[in-house]
């Protein structure tokens, strides 16, 4: 559920950078493995990139806290939990407390998905949706084939039976078998 979210969110950070970035002359030339530029797929008039800029700027410093409370409050209740004295008390506080952080966390990026969204035209709206719909499946394709090779890799180092290790082409018995000396 947590991946569902992060994701479009990745993409609407990353499309936030590269507005940044935008006033820079790209410094190499982009190779076939990069990702497209998204902006730039969007068409995005230099009025939307300086609003894109602003709401980045305005909202990173508000994240970097919200993510640094969360991280410490993660800590904290996991110091809680691991204690060498348990007290529900003290983990029901940072409980809250991790709660809080991690509402806030979520909070903030829904913010700024929706001050993106209120940013692009309709055409560029529905033109994000299916860039958005592209980097899913490519994710997803990408996720399976990983799950893929971890399945192979887990089925090439489970232990075999002692039939499967020993096992050796019959013996044809019209051909007997010689020892070469």
């Amino acid at each position: 559920m947590l991946r569902k979210i992060l994701s479009p969110l990745v993409l609407i950070l990353a499309v936030a950078g590269l507005a940044i970035a935008q006033d820079q002359p790209p410094q190499n030339p982009p190779s076939g493995d990069q990702r497209p530029n998204v902006l730039a797929q969007l068409g995005l008039s230099q009025e939307q990139l300086q609003q894109f800029r602003r709401r980045n700027a305005e909202h990173r410093p508000l994240m970097d806290a919200a993510q640094k409370r969360l991280r410490e409050a993660n800590r904290e209740l996991d110091v809680a939990i691991y204690s060498d004295t348990l007290s529900e008390e003290a983990f029901q506080s940072k409980l809250r407390a991790f709660q809080e952080a991690q509402g806030e966390v979520t909070r903030l990026r829904f913010e700024n998905e929706l001050s993106i969204r209120k940013i692009l035209t309709p055409e560029q709206l529905t033109l994000f949706r299916e860039l958005r719909r592209r980097f899913s499946n490519a994710r997803d394709f990408m996720k399976e084939r990983q799950q893929q090779r971890r399945r192979r890799m887990q089925d090439r180092m489970q232990p075999r039976s002692p039939n499967d290790q020993q096992k050796q082409p019959p013996s044809n018995p019209s051909k007997p078998n010689r020892r070469v000396v």
